[in-house]
């Protein structure tokens, strides 16, 4: 009778956990923090008046302004909401992004996937028909062979201006083959406005307007709209995917 190797229950336990943890990080993404709070490293330059603050309100002599104070935590665009778009030194493809932001009233931002496809801020509170143009929508295209009308967000969840609101967006970056060719349109997987979800699997077939860019490419830097109104930012988190 052969002889069986016995392997202790510790010795057992300790090679389950190992596979499980070897197997999470194999799993789970990693998330890359796009804001440190202290500075704007990891964001190309120029900078623009693109500054770091403490905290933001409305100012209660001109709710279309901010009141600042200062410090760090915050990314703020500028006072008076003109100053240069701002793109992330790294590129990203597949990716799971989280994003806070804050507007006072009337502003506009935008938040550009691979600097190239919008997901439209702007003050939207209470507006009781939105369109592609008001907060969450994906904003249309305006390219002479390509002509797509952009997308509403399924439900208004914006807040008030002044108030700090959230999007979680996971998105597909567009697929070519070995010769360049684009064989799939970017996508919109799932587009969470404040914990509501607002979008489901939305195609883009072409670069939305203003983007920065008019060609297509498996990867691009994130774009911060900073010309259309002020605009506070925090919490900026990436996680890049692979997404079938």
């Amino acid at each position: 009778m052969k002889s069986q190797q016995v392997i202790s229950p510790i010795l057992a336990v300790v090679v389950l956990l190992v596979a499980s943890l070897a197997s999470g990080c194999a799993e789970e993404p990693k998330e890359i923090s796009l804001f440190t709070g202290t500075d704007l490293s990891g964001w190309k330059e120029p900078h623009g008046t693109w500054q770091t603050v403490k905290a933001v309100s409305l100012n209660p002599e001109n709710p279309k302004a901010f009141q600042t104070e200062e410090g760090t935590g915050v990314l703020l665009n500028s006072p008076d909401g003109k100053t240069a778009d701002f793109f992330t030194e790294a590129e990203f493809g597949d990716c799971e992004l989280h994003v806070e932001f804050c507007v006072p009233k009337g502003s506009n931002s935008g938040v550009y996937l691979q600097g190239r496809y919008e997901v439209q801020i702007l003050d939207s509170y209470g507006v009781e028909e939105v369109h592609y143009g008001d907060c969450g929508g994906i904003y249309q295209t305006d390219k002479e062979e390509i002509i797509w009308a952009g997308k509403a967000p399924d439900v208004n969840a914006s807040k008030a201006p002044g108030e700090w609101q959230s999007f979680d967006i996971v998105f597909r970056a567009p697929r070519f083959d070995t010769e360049g060719k684009k064989t799939e349109d970017a996508r919109f997987v799932k587009v969470t406005h404040n914990g509501t979800v607002i979008h489901e699997n939305v195609s883009v077939p072409a670069p939305t307007h203003a983007a920065a860019f008019q060609d297509e490419k498996p990867l691009g830097p994130l774009k911060l709209q900073g010309d259309h109104g002020p605009v506070a930012y925090r919490n900026l988190r990436i996680s890049p995917l692979s997404i079938e």
